[in-house]
């Protein structure tokens, strides 16, 4: 990490005369586009709640059903739906909450778990590559938690999940099941959920997100080294840290494959870079965090390494758009031919989308803006209580259903403001020079409190309207309805800021910020 341009050379000189083993992948090379994220609100519920297994895009092969065996060339009860990520194996995620019942037995299922939801309703996600960290028999799961990796172990053909669906012990078809608890599956990718607890009272943002950007010139070590397939075990960090801090695992592993080829490298450098993601320790002892969940931040740990990764890009502006990924892969490495290997080796890995606003803006502020005046203040609070008890729906628009960036998007309409989609693009409306961040404890009315929730400790996950500041109230669509909520108890988080919205510039214009 941040190593010399000349050390890097020199390593890819060692790495020329050996010549990596090469590997078949496709590289894409389709320009950054906005998408529509879809996310599952946070809850714990034992029955009822569903999503995919997956969070890639995936085909649905051999269905469920009388088949002849693969293996046998026997006739045979097919009991699950087979599903393969595209374009290579991702990863696996409970499609409901429950209790894990069975973790890792390997036997004709390969590595395999199986999770009992109540009423009688049970999953299973066979033929694993290995299973995630802390699930074990015994342990409480909740919707889109990683429960492993795809694989194929067991009696398979090659990689694919083998998911099963069984009410009182007798399997069902899942693409029935699944459809009638509405979330079929048709292959489209569905994004990591937020755990329980990450995003209450408020609910996650509706949205965008983005490509991650296609690789530039230069180039250097990639030229000569095609990516390494990934170790399954190096894998599954790859993709426990993504999802911890909401980025495509293919980043850590495009990462990862440039600084020690998945961990065959580990040699502390020159620079004094060490362990798998290639820390120096200046920079680890500001962004090392624990991924293998033993307490402690070890700069030679696998898990530790490639989860604190992770939070520097995050904590870096990876989210902020395609520029945001590159400003926090230069930031990882001060070489722009570094950033075009990393991306060129996550695109080969099958790239991936980022839960973030596309568009960027610079932060700021302009203290010289006038606020709003009362009047205008007021009608607005007056719209948002006319609709306390609409119902929150996460990537609801209006005008009785809303998620908590389309609600102060809405209310800020009603008096010809118009804000950003987002939680993050709106507080990075305002620091483009649209608003003024306040001090804790001068809030007026009508200013909006944005905090971390659901994306990680470093990106806006939350936006909320302050609405009794003397009280410490908000009116935000949060929970399960838009209601008045206490706003003291995120006052704790990692991000917690006030932002007031000027009143338009001189010419009835605001800034727009760089895109």
């Amino acid at each position: 990490m941040k190593k010399l341009a000349a050390l890097a050379a020199a390593f890819l000189a060692v790495l020329v005369a050996a010549p990596l083993t090469v590997a078949g992948f496709v590289v894409s090379t389709s320009p950054a586009v906005a998408h529509q994220v879809a996310c599952v609100t946070a809850g714990t519920p034992t029955a009822g709640v569903w999503r995919p297994p997956l969070q890639q895009a995936y085909a649905l092969t051999s269905p469920f059903g009388p088949r002849v065996d693969p293996i046998t060339g026997a006739p045979r009860l097919h009991t699950g739906q087979d599903l393969v990520s595209l374009p290579g194996p991702g990863p696996v995620v409970a499609a409901a909450a429950g209790t894990v019942t069975v973790a890792d037995d390997p036997h004709g299922y390969g590595h395999y778990v199986t999770i009992d939801h109540g009423a009688g309703v049970a999953t299973r996600y066979a033929h694993l590559a290995a299973v995630a960290p802390g699930i074990v028999t015994g342990a409480p799961v909740w919707a889109g938690q990683q429960v492993g990796v795809e694989g194929s172990t067991g009696h398979s053909t090659g990689n694919h999940l083998h998911f099963e669906v069984r009410v009182h012990g007798a399997a069902v078809d899942p693409v029935a099941f699944m459809r009638e608890h509405g979330a079929p599956l048709d292959g489209r990718a569905v994004p990591p959920s937020a755990p329980p607890g990450t995003a209450d009272p408020g609910g996650p943002q509706g949205g965008t997100g983005f490509d991650l950007p296609p690789a530039g010139s230069p180039r250097l070590a990639s030229l000569a080294n095609p990516p390494l397939p990934i170790p399954a075990a190096i894998k599954t960090l790859y993709v426990g840290a993504a999802a911890r801090y909401h980025l495509p695992w293919t980043l850590l592993a495009g990462i990862g494959m440039e600084e020690t080829a998945h961990g065959a490298a580990t040699a502390t450098s020159a620079a004094g870079a060490r362990g798998l993601m290639q820390f120096l320790p200046g920079t680890w002892a500001r962004y090392g965090v624990d991924g293998s969940g033993d307490g402690r931040a070890d700069i030679d740990n696998d898990a530790d390494s490639a989860t604190s990764a992770a939070n520097y890009l995050s904590a870096s502006g990876a989210t902020a758009g395609p520029v945001g990924v590159r400003r926090a892969l230069f930031a990882y490495n001060h070489a722009h031919w570094y950033v075009n290997d990393v991306l060129y080796y996550a695109a080969a890995y099958g790239a991936g989308i980022v839960p973030g606003d596309p568009h960027t803006c610079d932060p700021g502020g302009d203290a010289t803006l006038p606020p709003i005046d009362g009047q205008s203040i007021h009608a607005l609070l007056t719209w948002a209580h006319s609709h306390i008890g609409d119902p929150y729906v996460f990537g609801a628009t209006g005008p009785h259903a809303w998620d908590c960036s389309s609600f102060t998007q809405a209310a800020y309409a009603r008096i010809g403001v118009t804000l950003p989609r987002t939680a993050s693009g709106q507080r990075d409306w305002l620091a483009a020079g649209n608003g003024v961040r306040v001090v804790p404890g001068h809030e007026q009315a009508g200013d909006l409190l944005f905090v971390d929730t659901y994306l990680g400790p470093n990106q806006i996950g939350h936006v909320m309207l302050v609405d009794d500041p003397a009280r410490h109230r908000t009116i935000e669509a949060g929970g399960t309805h838009v209601d008045t909520y206490d706003y003291t108890h995120w006052t704790s988080h990692h991000l917690f800021q006030i932002w007031r919205v000027g009143a338009p510039g001189s010419r009835g214009t605001y800034k727009t910020g760089s895109v």
